[in-house]
């Protein structure tokens, strides 16, 4: 580890890390794409591909959590340590935006236009006569053929009580922090990662009756596609913040955060309050309207 004067700005040493990381998505994206070309080699190098990734992983932010432990990090790396997790929360934000986006899109224009509204009435016409503009939709000629939708007050509704839950929880777990609580630190997180990972649970029995008794695929028309994409890219974030909660959880048992010094568990409380926004728009505009 690279040393640094009272008051200068920490500049690591050269790392192998991110070459390590890149070889490991390479290998990732390439199999992926291979397997679903049939090939059955590819199989293989993509769970070496993740294999290389979780390495990483483990290799890089040891680094990191070594070097913060051992105090090479001052206020100018917590500034940028700070601005950084802001940028990454706010692309994470514009990558919802396009989705949602696309929502609105489909179901505020397109679909009333392929009903004959504005200048989509030769379109109705003359290819979809008889289309009916009505959301949910499995297409002109019900393409995605039948399906029923999911009621928003089964598990969708169970499952928004779960992550609104586990903010509460995650904000407690920050104060005891401060506090400098341990006992009650370590308690209020594992609550949190038991929501978070309930939460994936339900999704997934979720998706399960979807496939199985409502019909309702990616193949369901634009419904079906808009439906799963906001919803599975959601829950992956969900899975992710979990996974990240509970390695904040161990360290936390381990001492590693200070009243004054925890930005790592800042950061990761960060991206599960976006993680929860995000779900109370979704429940509204995929579920409820």
């Amino acid at each position: 580890m690279a040393q640094h004067a009272e008051g200068s700005y920490y500049i690591p040493q050269g790392s192998k890390w991110p070459i390590v990381g890149s070889l490991g998505l390479i290998t990732t994206l390439v199999s992926a794409g291979n397997w679903l070309n049939g090939s059955t080699v590819a199989q293989w190098t993509f769970w070496l591909g993740l294999a290389i990734l979780i390495f990483m992983l483990f290799g890089w932010f040891g680094t990191v959590i070594r070097e913060s432990e051992a105090g090479m990090y001052n206020t100018q790396v917590d500034g940028s340590f700070r601005l950084g997790m802001s940028w990454f929360i706010y692309s994470e934000v514009m990558f919802f935006a396009v989705f949602f986006g696309a929502l609105f899109y489909t179901r505020a224009l397109v679909v009333p236009w392929l009903g004959g509204e504005g200048s989509g009435a030769m379109t109705n016409e003359m290819l979809w006569q008889g289309y009916m503009p009505v959301w949910p939709t499995n297409g002109p000629a019900n393409v995605g053929g039948e399906f029923k939708t999911i009621s928003a007050f089964g598990i969708p509704f169970i499952n928004t009580m779960i992550l609104l839950s586990s903010g509460l929880t995650v904000t407690l777990a920050h104060h005891a922090l401060k506090k400098e609580n341990r006992k009650w630190l370590v308690l209020w997180l594992a609550a949190t990662v038991t929501l978070g990972f309930l939460f994936v649970y339900l999704q997934a029995h979720e998706y399960i009756e979807a496939y199985t008794e409502l019909g309702l695929t990616l193949g369901s028309g634009i419904y079906g596609a808009t439906f799963f994409l906001l919803t599975g890219f959601h829950g992956l974030h969900v899975t992710l913040g979990a996974i990240m909660l509970t390695i904040i959880m161990f360290r936390s048992m381990k001492g590693h955060f200070k009243p004054h010094n925890h930005f790592a568990f800042v950061a990761v409380s960060w991206y599960w309050h976006f993680v929860d926004v995000v779900w109370l728009g979704l429940f509204i505009f995929v579920y409820v309207l």
